[in-house]
């Protein structure tokens, strides 16, 4: 798809019904892993409560304000800005416009036109993937925002939590009444491993199957186990697919990205979304 500077052939949005959940670690880990995968990706984090993609890649605003490079938007009366290309993917984010402390705007039509800003006056070039971080929820400002996009699917993040699945359920209805394509839902901090005896455990209650998202019939593309190298690496700038490539956890979002390219792919009519 293509509209004005952008041009990706799909553009999918990863979304939670709730903070907490790490939303952002996996829209992060996914780009990664399909970039390392040889495909061209951007990256967009429009978490406008939380922007914290600049931080897990080891960016700062101070440091990209002096490496940003600005163009002259034909027909947009002002002007465009490059993204910034950290690990193979190129990167914007709202943290790279804000201070650390600085609240942010929460009206939705204005984060809806900012939102249309940074996708389409954003110099992204030509994209096989461009992944959305959406702000948590299902309240004016996610619609807008969703209304804003023109996408080929969403991508659902739950965690392991019951409160998790319930929340994620409202904005698994609101992508129904938006007429959205749900790829399927994925489980991150689903299990921890022993590391003296290697024995996988639980450390959340379970889920009752008909209290989850997979009572609604989306398509698990799969779970990510609980690990502290995934937050470690990431306060240091270095996400687990890039630092640690060989770890369960890279290896489940690897696994994670071949399931979305699959579903891209997939041309049946019954999982154009859940019923």
């Amino acid at each position: 798809m293509s509209e004005q500077g952008l041009e990706a052939r799909h553009v999918i949005a990863i979304g939670s019904g709730k903070g907490g959940v790490g939303k952002s670690t996996v829209s992060l880990n996914l780009a990664l892993a399909l970039a390392q995968e040889g495909a061209s990706v951007g990256l967009l984090d429009a978490d406008f409560y939380g922007p914290n993609i600049p931080v897990m890649v080891g960016l700062t605003r101070t440091q990209e304000a002096q490496k940003w490079s600005f163009w002259r938007h034909p027909g947009a009366g002002g002007l465009g800005m490059d993204p910034i290309e950290r690990f193979g993917v190129k990167i914007m984010s709202v943290g790279f416009l804000l201070g650390e402390r600085q609240q942010v705007f929460s009206w939705g039509p204005l984060v809806g036109q900012i939102g249309y800003q940074m996708l389409h006056h954003v110099r992204w070039g030509r994209l096989d993937y461009l992944i959305i971080d959406l702000p948590p929820g299902a309240a004016e400002v996610q619609q807008e925002l969703l209304r804003s996009l023109s996408l080929s699917g969403t991508v659902v993040v739950v965690g392991p939590q019951d409160v998790a699945h319930l929340d994620a359920k409202k904005i698994i209805e609101m992508l129904k009444k938006l007429e959205i394509r749900v790829l399927g839902g994925v489980e991150n901090m689903s299990r921890v491993r022993c590391p003296c005896c290697g024995e996988q455990f639980e450390v959340f209650p379970h889920v009752r199957t008909d209290r989850s998202i997979w009572s609604l019939g989306v398509p698990l593309l799969g779970s990510v186990p609980l690990g502290p190298a995934v937050a470690h690496e990431a306060n240091r700038g270095k996400p687990i697919v890039v630092s640690q490539p060989d770890s369960a956890e890279a290896r489940a979002f690897r696994k994670i990205a071949t399931s979305v390219v699959r579903r891209l792919h997939s041309t049946e009519d019954g999982e154009s979304s859940p019923s």
